[in-house]
């Protein structure tokens, strides 16, 4: 068996699976099911789905594992068995490989917000992506592919993970929507420069969008790197058709897109969502024709775009040192939360004086309305930083944004971390 490192020192152009989740559904499996767990219990049809396309050209097909994380599997508790559909996973694929074709260790996102956006810490979601990368070593992958992530922070967490325990190649993909940026706010350019930063072998985008959004994204990331760039678009934006969500890029469609992602200087081109075996074959064929040289990657021009990508030294404080209610969650005490309205006009002392006696009897928290009724009342970031001010108790901030737009609360937030 080849070393994948070979490939990645090669000018060569190669080619990924396409969808597994779509070829489940299109065999009858539904999706109010764990798709990870059929690796366990319906292999046949796992190992099935990998052969479609080995025989259709595919030169790395991936782990049927994108959601075998503890957290994922716990919603339909087999977190236990989380080892043991790892491992399985990757020994169902490297059966329908063979020799010749490469097996990547599929992960995903931890379907959790980490720090700052959320209460899992960077370490807590590195041990998690560990627990996985651990189990596909043991099944036998050549190398892994960590796709569909949209927060950064996270992915920079699942490449540590790697890098912690092996040294696999690694190809990152992110997920981006029609404005060419993730739900994070990152272009092109900052994901790449991010991830080469961070260490990947390979950089790329994957679902969220379809051909044309991924080879506009390319052209740009192409100029800030010289890293290998990889392509895995959806087969277009879904369309509901009498409520089911249909894919409409065809297998012609998703040829031809090939080419220019490779002219854009795309190494590793595949499928995300919607794509099949069909689409894979004449991908396959459609760049068999390119050559080496015309695959060759680009090195970035003397007018690409630099971002100043210094890391930033943020001190994270732990959640039992930012304030009693926050000790008091972080320990898994029970806590008491009390809404209360602001005040209709600017005068905020009866508020404050009902809050006093709230604190009398011992509530943790009060938590503070946006906008609530339909009546003018003071706003409640005012009345937040009051109560925080003058009582020194939590204030849980609401924040509806059914009647700001994206700029005011750009303002509201900057606003905030000044205060």
């Amino acid at each position: 068996m080849r070393n994948f490192r070979e490939i990645l020192d090669s000018d060569g152009v190669f080619v990924f699976d396409g969808a597994v989740g779509t070829r489940f559904y299109d065999k009858g499996i539904y999706i109010n099911r764990s798709y990870d767990e059929l690796n366990l219990v319906q292999p046949d049809i796992v190992r099935e789905v990998h052969a479609e396309y080995v025989e259709a050209g595919a030169d790395i097909i991936e782990t049927n594992t994108f959601g075998a994380t503890r957290h994922k599997l716990q919603q339909y508790s087999i977190e236990n068995k989380l080892r043991e559909i790892n491992i399985t996973g990757a020994k169902l694929a490297r059966e329908a490989a063979g020799e010749d074709v490469f097996v990547a260790g599929a992960i995903g996102p931890l379907d959790l917000r980490i720090e700052p956006y959320g209460p899992t810490s960077f370490d807590e979601a590195k041990e998690m992506f560990a627990e996985q990368v651990s189990a596909l070593l043991e099944g036998g992958v050549d190398l892994f592919v960590l796709e569909t992530f949209s927060d950064l922070s996270e992915i920079h967490q699942a490449i540590k993970a790697v890098k912690e325990l092996c040294d696999l190649p690694i190809i990152a993909q992110m997920t981006i929507h029609t404005d060419g940026k993730t739900i994070f706010g990152a272009d092109a350019e900052i994901i790449t420069q991010r991830l080469d930063q961070y260490g990947a072998d390979v950089i790329g985008l994957n679902c969220g969008v379809g051909p044309t959004h991924i080879l506009t994204a390319l052209e740009k990331m192409r100029s800030v790197t010289t890293k290998k760039l990889s392509a895995q678009p959806n087969a277009g934006l879904p369309r509901d058709v009498q409520g089911r969500q249909f894919y409409m890029c065809s297998p012609e469609y998703m040829s031809k897109f090939a080419k220019r992602f490779i002219k854009a200087g795309a190494t590793f081109i595949g499928g995300c969502c919607g794509t099949t075996p069909k689409h894979i074959k004449l991908i396959s064929d459609s760049v068999r024709a390119v050559s080496p040289r015309q695959a060759k990657t680009a090195k970035p021009t003397e007018t690409a775009k630099v971002i100043d990508l210094k890391p930033i030294d943020v001190q994270v404080v732990p959640a039992e040192d930012r304030s009693k209610w926050s000790r008091k969650i972080a320990l898994g005490e029970f806590v008491t939360s009390v809404e209360v309205l602001p005040p209709k006009g600017c005068d905020a002392a009866k508020t404050l004086e009902s809050i006093k006696l709230l604190v009398e009897a011992g509530v943790d928290a009060v938590n503070i309305p946006d906008g609530p009724r339909a009546q003018t009342r003071m706003s409640a970031q005012a009345t937040a930083i009051l109560v925080e001010r003058d009582i020194g108790i939590e204030a849980v901030l609401h924040y509806c944004c059914r009647d700001r737009n994206l700029l005011g609360m750009m303002s509201d937030l900057l606003g905030a971390a000044a205060l």
